[in-house]
Order: structure tokens, then C-alpha cells, then sequence
């Protein structure tokens, strides 16, 4: 005669919690990959003198995403929900800055865009005036 067995809810709260982290889990090795590279350009733009002063955003941002890919193992491992909810917390701070560093860029990118048309449009009414 067989049984059936039935899971204790922790069983299929862990296995849910498998289940939900895998592709994050099959992702971890690309994440840790930018993670490192995050950092190395922080510390070579720390070599400047200038970079200094923006050199710990990409390292606080390799460092995130670093955290983020290595407490996903445990919760695909065993299923252990706290780190699951860890590694999505690492990974939501880390897509919040790097959303205000691209949003900051394009910012830049329209204003000196403006910029450079004003100084085109200014020289050439300039370079008109003299050629009488």
C-alpha cells in the first residue's frame, strides 16, 4: 500500500521559492561578471584626479549587483525565502540607480545638445555679420 505524501506548507513555500528563483539563479554568473566590472571601472576611475569624485557610484553599483547575484544561490538551493527577498531588494536598489544615472546622462546629453546648437546658431550669425 502506498502513500501519498503530502508537502508541509514550508515544503512548498521553499520549493515555490526554487521554483520563482531559477532564472535569477541561471543569470547569477552574468550578474557577478558586471558586478566585477562595475568595480574595476570605479577603481580606475578613482585613478583620476577629477574621477575621484564619481568613482563610488559604479563601485557601490557593482557591489549591489554582486550582492544581489550571491544571495540568490541559497534561496535556489534551499529554498530559503529571506534570501530571495534579499536578492530582489540588491537587485530593485540597483536598477533604482542605475534608472537616476541614465535619466541624469540623458539630461546632459539634451543640454549639451542645446548647448551646441546655440553655439552653432550664435557663430554662424556672427561669422554673417563680418562677411560684408
Amino acid at each position: 500500500m502506498s502513500q501519498d505524501v503530502v508537502p508541509t506548507e514550508g515544503g512548498v513555500e521553499s520549493s515555490v521559492v526554487q521554483e520563482v528563483s531559477t532564472p535569477i539563479y541561471e543569470s547569477r554568473g552574468w550578474m557577478k561578471l558586471t558586478a566585477i566590472t562595475f568595480i574595476v571601472y570605479g577603481v580606475l576611475i578613482a585613478l583620476s584626479i577629477v574621477g575621484i569624485l564619481f568613482a563610488w557610484l559604479p563601485i557601490w553599483m557593482g557591489v549591489v549587483l554582486y550582492k544581489s547575484a550571491s544571495s540568490i544561490e541559497p534561496a535556489k538551493e534551499s529554498g530559503h525565502k529571506y534570501a530571495l527577498v534579499d536578492s530582489l531588494n540588491n537587485m530593485k536598489t540597483y536598477f533604482t540607480i542605475m534608472g537616476v544615472v541614465n535619466l541624469i546622462g540623458l539630461i546632459f546629453l539634451v543640454g549639451g545638445i542645446c548647448v551646441f546648437l546655440i553655439a552653432v546658431i550664435s557663430g554662424i550669425s556672427w561669422f554673417d555679420s563680418y562677411s560684408y
